[in-house]
């Protein structure tokens, strides 16, 4: 038995992870099934089944430990991924998947990877941060190329970092003030690599910023 594991034991029984949420709910953000805010923690449902979450901007994602992808909130602009611009204050699952792995939310659009390796976007994507070579929105996942070598994301204001599993830096979506770490202000719709290194190992998007630790 891992130490971690045996970290989560407790009186022989596996502690499961359950949902939690607080702040502004104006747009259903807490998953809580209203509108009302809270200063203090609330459980979100009953489940214990949750492993990773995102905040964007009013809007939340969320992964369950069986690999489901589900998304609740302000749904402007398609964000929640289910095909349809509706708000709501409780989390729905995303298709039917099981595959999914890790999940990114920006201000107005999603990221996701899959356990495959492949990434997926879907929301707003007014500067080309869905990297799908346009600047269309859209309400349901779409695949950003065909590589499967993805292996972190991260969603900014308006555009998007990301990492493959050879440890190369990418980014995408808007540079109005150098985010994209590319040399310039240029926007672009589809990803580019940052320089040549092959250390990067975490990336990190802030509102206009960006962050990334090395392996060395």
């Amino acid at each position: 038995m891992s130490g971690i594991l045996q970290a989560l034991m407790s009186g022989g029984l596996l502690l499961q992870p359950a949902l939690w949420s607080w702040g502004q709910g104006a747009s259903g953000q807490l998953g809580l099934g209203n509108i009302a805010s809270y200063s203090s923690p609330k459980q979100v449902g009953a489940l214990t089944t949750w492993s990773t979450v995102a905040a964007g901007v009013n809007s939340s994602l969320a992964l369950k430990t069986d690999g489901t992808l589900w998304s609740w909130g302000n749904n402007g602009f398609g964000r929640l991924g289910l095909g349809n611009t509706t708000n709501y204050s409780s989390p729905k699952q995303v298709g039917a998947l099981t595959t999914w792995s890790t999940v990114a939310a920006g201000n107005s659009f999603s990221l996701a990877l899959k356990t495959d390796g492949t990434l997926w976007s879907w929301g707003h994507n007014s500067a080309g941060q869905l990297g799908l070579g346009n600047t269309t929105y859209y309400s349901s996942p779409k695949q950003v190329g065909a590589l499967t070598t993805w292996s972190t994301v991260a969603a900014g204001f308006d555009f998007s970092l990301a990492l493959k599993t050879d440890g190369t830096l990418w980014s995408w979506g808007r540079s109005s003030v150098g985010q994209l770490g590319l040399g310039n202000i240029t926007n672009y719709s589809s990803p580019k690599q940052v320089g040549a290194l092959t250390t990067w190992s975490k990336v990190a998007a802030g509102n206009s910023f960006s962050l990334a630790i090395k392996t060395t």
